[in-house]
């Protein structure tokens, strides 16, 4: 079965689970470093990590970036299903290295 990439079920479901990873993603580093497992790379946010605002940023950041890729996806399809894809693929390695990182040292 061949599937329409222009199909807007398929970048929804998409852009839905990279909102979800990129959330997963803040809850769990947060929950690491304020429980003094590991230690934030990211030097952007190094800083914020355990503050209120950082899940708030993290959550605003993942859906603003939904929203600029499903207006992409109007014009470019393709480009916007690859990008989304790739940036699906990258969280879910985080994602899954975060928790390696908690089951390792818990």
């Amino acid at each position: 079965m061949v599937r329409n990439l222009a199909d807007p079920r398929q970048v929804r479901y998409l852009l839905g689970a990279l909102v979800a990873l990129v959330i997963a993603d803040g809850v769990i580093t947060e929950f690491i470093i304020l429980n003094g497992l590991g230690r934030e790379s990211n030097p952007f946010l190094k800083n914020i990590v355990g503050d209120s605002i950082f899940l708030t940023l993290k959550i605003l950041g993942a859906v603003l970036c939904a929203v600029i890729l499903r207006d992409i996806h109007r014009r470019y399809p393709r480009l916007a299903i690859a990008a989304t894809c790739c940036f699906v693929a990258l969280y879910s390695i985080i994602v899954l290295w975060n928790v390696g990182v908690f089951l390792m040292t818990a």
